[in-house]
């Protein structure tokens, strides 16, 4: 094991939100941060129809199905395979496909969403503007599948990063959503680059 490595392999182990997530039954420290979130803007309620984008290991899924309290429909696209979670349908797949945007369309049954979450990254390569472009690519797809498929008065949650082409995609958000929100929340690691962007009613 690599020296960077296994340092991560320590900081990640001795992370308090990783033993909270632990000891509080969360798939993940990630769920701290919607949880934060959700409570700053009071995003979810029981009833509403939710798709989480780039979902496993499926703490994000897990934080809305809780909040729903079953009431409502909860969506998990991922690449990878998951663990099944209560109250919430889990699609396989690339959601910039036609075939994966099909079987998301058959479980909404005509509906339209009331909120998309995405946490998703990037593998990361190591080359930041690499990285950052792959960002920006799959932060711009989930914004196009928003504006499709999102009602009016509608909510998005998405995970930035900061660097080339972040302020110009904050713009882009702004263009959707009467008000946005930017968030750093206590989770993220303040070495991170990471922050989120919430973006509140829906311009139709």
């Amino acid at each position: 094991m690599s020296k960077h490595k296994k340092n991560w392999m320590q900081e990640h182990v001795s992370d308090p939100f990783v033993k909270k997530a632990n000891a509080d039954g969360w798939r993940s420290r990630a769920s701290f941060k919607l949880l934060e979130l959700l409570d700053k803007d009071e995003l979810v309620k029981p009833g509403m129809a939710v798709v989480d984008l780039g979902a496993a290991p499926g703490g994000w899924s897990q934080v809305i199905s809780q909040r729903m309290q079953g009431d409502g429909l909860v969506i998990a696209v991922d690449l990878l395979e998951m663990m099944e979670l209560p109250s919430v349908k889990c699609i396989r797949g690339d959601f910039g496909e036609p075939l994966t945007l099909k079987a998301i369309e058959a479980e909404l049954t005509n509906r339209e969403l009331d909120l998309v979450i995405s946490d998703m990254a990037p593998n990361i390569s190591g080359v930041k503007s690499l990285d950052q472009a792959r960002w920006l690519n799959l932060a711009e797809m989930a914004l196009d599948f928003t504006q499709k498929y999102v009602s009016t008065g509608g909510s998005l949650v998405i995970k930035c990063f900061e660097g080339e082409g972040s302020q110009e995609f904050c713009k882009s958000v702004k263009s959707v959503f009467r008000k946005v929100h930017r968030r750093k929340p206590q989770a993220s690691r303040d070495r991170s680059s990471e922050f989120f962007i919430v973006g509140l009613n829906k311009i139709g």
